[in-house]
């Protein structure tokens, strides 16, 4: 008798995941065993707040751009809050040296917006770190979650594209007029013909007041392109 294959197990960078970077404790509250399918725990994995934005147009994260910058589609995966399990997997994420998260993340995600108005863009672009910052983190959370989002829509990733040229200081504490003010000179746009005319995805981890992804958006919107837009996280 066959028996069948978990459909995790399928998917190359769960299964490498599981047994490699999270073998015995929940990749989000790191107390309890994850489940024999997703590397997080039954009550972790009940905490997630999906937005199902990517099957609802016009909805509130596409509705916070409306008359600041042109965009084709929005959506977050989760809702981001303090202490909820979203904010934890994104701290394991940009704090703790585990861009597998990001990967992981942004696969399961792309598999989902396959089937959605998403599915019509021609490529990604992550939302870059400055070289100091990138330096010192190792890596560009955003470039990890547009990894994953990549393998699994089949669609290109560009990193050379669009370049951060100002290391800005944080946006905490920041009004969404400061936060633009702080961010709008921070990128410039190099190979724009690689992506002139293209539908463009622009990935960003968490999205608060959506400043830094409209700096970006009008960079990109130059060249020119369309511009749809995702995150993992949306904050309420």
């Amino acid at each position: 008798m066959s028996t069948a294959i978990p459909k995790w197990k399928q998917i190359p960078i769960l299964r490498d995941l599981i047994a490699l970077a999270f073998p015995s404790l929940c990749l989000s509250c790191r107390k309890h065993p994850p489940q024999p399918s997703v590397p997080i725990c039954v009550y972790c994995e009940n905490d997630l707040s999906r937005t199902h934005f990517h099957q609802h147009p016009d909805n509130e994260m596409e509705e916070q751009f409306w008359g600041r910058v042109e965009i084709k589609h929005a959506a977050a995966m989760y809702y981001f809050h303090k202490n909820n399990t979203v904010q934890s997997l994104i701290h394991q994420l940009k704090y703790n040296s585990q861009p597998k998260v990001g990967v992981m993340l942004g696969e399961w995600y792309g598999y989902e917006l396959r089937d959605s108005p998403f599915e019509a863009i021609d490529a990604i672009i992550p939302v870059p770190l400055h070289p100091k910052k990138l330096r010192k983190r190792g890596y560009n959370q955003s470039e990890m979650i547009g990894k994953g989002l990549s393998t699994a829509m089949n669609k290109p990733m560009y990193t050379d594209v669009l370049i951060r040229t100002e290391n800005t200081e944080t946006q905490t504490k920041k009004t969404r007029a400061q936060r633009f003010d702080n961010v709008k000179n921070a990128f410039k746009i190099e190979h724009p013909e690689r992506v002139k005319n293209k539908h463009i995805l622009l990935v960003d981890d968490v999205m608060t007041t959506g400043a830094t992804l409209e700096a970006c958006a009008l960079q990109l919107q130059e060249i020119p392109t369309t511009i749809s837009i995702i995150a993992l996280g949306l904050t309420r």
